[in-house]
């Protein structure tokens, strides 16, 4: 069933939950590209690949969500499940970019979690 559309197409919590996913793309780009400059970067190899499968999933999510797939809440749990799986992997490290990376990705499974339900 299709979510209430404002006059602009996109309801408030679609609009949020599309700003949360921008919002993970950006910092799942800047702590691919800061783990790969790290020293050891074959160290960060689980950090690197879930960053990199985060951003992709969070840009199909945005993208659906402002098509209205009828697939939104599908989607929007892969992306909330990428997401925590790939915050608990750059909690792991010390780095300031994956901290802050972990954190935008639980906010943004957070914000996926309720556009499904």
């Amino acid at each position: 069933m299709p979510h209430d559309m404002t006059h602009e197409g996109v309801n408030e919590e679609i609009q949020r939950c599309i700003e949360e996913c921008i919002n993970c793309i950006k910092t799942c780009n800047y702590c691919f590209d800061a783990c790969l400059k790290e020293e050891d970067a074959s160290h960060m190899a689980a950090c690197i690949r879930l960053t990199r499968e985060c951003a992709d999933i969070c840009t199909y999510a945005a993208s659906a969500m402002t098509r209205q797939s009828p697939f939104i809440v599908e989607i929007c749990n892969l992306c909330a499940t990428v997401c925590e799986i790939c915050a608990k992997e750059c909690a792991e490290h010390e780095h300031e970019h994956c901290r802050e990376c972990a954190k935008v990705c639980r906010s943004c499974a957070e914000a996926c979690r309720r556009m499904a339900a």
